[in-house]
């Protein structure tokens, strides 16, 4: 592998990796998904209105959002995409570690996806729901201010979408794209690149063999890439809430990724 250009990769995205963890679980594995008695937060895709931090308060990008699931939350911070484990406790919100994509994106606000890291990462939230919106507000003041995105804007198609695949984290490089019309899928595994057959149908994929390029990588992207590997020539359930893919194999093996604008 070219490690001059894995140094420079890794340099553009330094500020991001780890970043943060959101908020909220479902009723099992974290706590009630609800602060108190208000309107549940998971389940919900949150768009990032903005966040005050150090006395300013920074406006979000269009598309940075965050997913509440089950132990779970995944979303954008406007352009790198990420996924962490979260759980709610009444209306206080811990947040754990997070990995995310390492892009060093043009056009977008690398500066806030900064600020959103530092006042998310490590940190627990006081959490309140006002109708549509939530906001999260450290001990020390930071607060982060989010809104519920509107129903009408649906789920992301699962074909033609790129899929960016946030567990196994495969350092943020894994990503598929599935084109039913061609009934192919095809992307990265982490290091090496895939395609296969794929048939939709029913709530299921069937997926073919795997071709794949031969390159050897870090042993930490060898290790999500078999277990991603799990997943082909095989039949697999397939699920799309909002911007996150589920997929879960007959063998067990279950990878989740979010939609990449």
């Amino acid at each position: 592998m070219d490690r001059q250009k894995q140094r420079m990769t890794l340099t553009a995205a330094a500020m991001l990796v780890p970043l943060l963890a959101a908020c909220g679980s479902e009723k099992a594995d974290g706590g009630s998904g609800s602060v108190g008695a208000e309107r549940p937060v998971t389940g919900v895709r949150w768009n990032v209105e903005s966040v005050t931090a150090d006395g300013k308060t920074h406006q979000a990008p269009a598309g940075a959002h965050v997913t509440l699931g089950k132990g779970r939350a995944e979303g954008s911070l406007g352009c790198n995409t990420f996924g962490a484990e979260a759980t709610v406790d009444g209306d206080r919100v811990r947040l754990g570690r997070t990995m995310a994509t390492e892009m060093a994106c043009e056009d977008k606000p690398m500066a806030f996806e900064e600020t959103l890291a530092r006042t998310l990462s490590g940190h627990e939230f006081e959490a309140r729901v006002d109708g549509d919106h939530l906001t999260l507000t450290t001990d020390r003041g930071e607060t982060i201010r989010l809104t519920e995105a509107e129903a009408e804007a649906g789920n992301a198609r699962l074909s033609g979408t790129k899929w960016t695949v946030t567990s196994p984290r495969a350092g943020g490089r894994a990503h598929l794209t599935f084109d039913e019309k061609k009934g192919t899928v095809a992307g990265s595994l982490g290091c090496n690149k895939v395609n296969a057959r794929a048939t939709v149908r029913d709530g299921h994929i069937t997926l073919g063999p795997p071709a794949t390029t031969r390159m050897m990588c870090e042993d930490s992207l060898m290790a999500d890439e078999k277990t991603l590997l799990r997943l082909f020539d095989g039949r697999l359930k397939y699920g799309v809430d909002h911007q996150t893919l589920t997929l879960t194999s007959e063998n067990g093996t279950r990878v989740r990724a979010v939609a990449e604008r």
